[in-house]
């Protein structure tokens, strides 16, 4: 049976079940492109910035704020930190290993993700890919994004959509049978996250208890190929 459908954003949601509290919290660091929370027992999460200027000062967290975006992206890597140790998932699994996607017949992806692309094309299968933040000849003009979406049976979605608030308007263009399947460092690897409308796997990432290699690469304005090398792979599904 596929997952029911949600309407309250994911952020909000689970910061309804499961609360902000800071003295969890050992720092927040931030740089070009990601911010990263460290939590007091070593859980490492990260959530790319997007451009966004991110307030380090734990104590200007105390009222979690949904329309500052530099609390989203903060609260997002919270949530990463304290849910993607959590629940089980398969590791070290690509996510053409999860997926044949040979099987689809109309695939888009919400973010342009350069690694994933270079493997449809290795393997001659057609995708629609829109990013409003990036210019490439790859891309499809961000005004048949949702005539696409709608005629869509697999959506490859970027989890920075989560904190950007776009989560919620692309899964809902989505036809009932499509299959979407979150990917990103910025995944919040949660149970709750699969009981949205279509979104059968979330792909995302862990790391080694309070690695100081990738919070200095964070820091030091790193990106995923730079710090990903240092997590582990992880998917986690909805079970039939």
């Amino acid at each position: 049976m596929k997952n029911y459908k949600r309407n309250v954003e994911p952020l909000e949601f689970l910061l309804s079940k499961y609360k902000f509290e800071t003295d969890k919290i050992k720092n927040i660091s931030t740089g070009l492109r990601y911010t990263s929370v460290l939590l007091k027992n070593g859980n490492i999460g990260v959530c790319a910035n997007l451009g966004y200027k991110i307030d380090t000062d734990i104590n200007n967290y105390l009222a979690i704020d949904l329309e500052n975006f530099s609390h989203r992206i903060v609260l997002n890597s919270y949530f990463n930190a304290l849910l993607n140790y959590s629940h089980s998932s398969n590791n070290d699994v690509d996510i053409f290993q999860a997926i044949d996607f040979k099987k689809y017949k109309k695939i888009v992806m919400l973010g342009f993700i350069k690694p994933v692309v270079k493997q449809f094309h290795l393997f001659n299968i057609p995708i629609s890919i829109f990013d409003f933040q990036k210019e490439d000849p790859e891309l499809t003009s961000i005004s048949e994004e949702i005539k696409l979406l709608n005629y869509a049976d697999a959506v490859i979605l970027t989890s920075t959509s989560i904190f950007n608030k776009s989560f919620l308007d692309s899964i809902n263009a989505t036809d009932n049978n499509c299959d979407i399947f979150m990917i990103g460092p910025s995944s919040i690897m949660a149970p709750e996250i699969l009981e949205y409308k279509n979104i059968n796997m979330i792909f995302g990432s862990t790391f080694a208890k309070a690695d100081d290699r990738v919070l200095k690469i964070i820091n030091e304005g790193g990106g995923t190929k730079e710090f990903l090398k240092f997590g582990n792979k992880s998917v986690l599904k909805i079970i039939d």
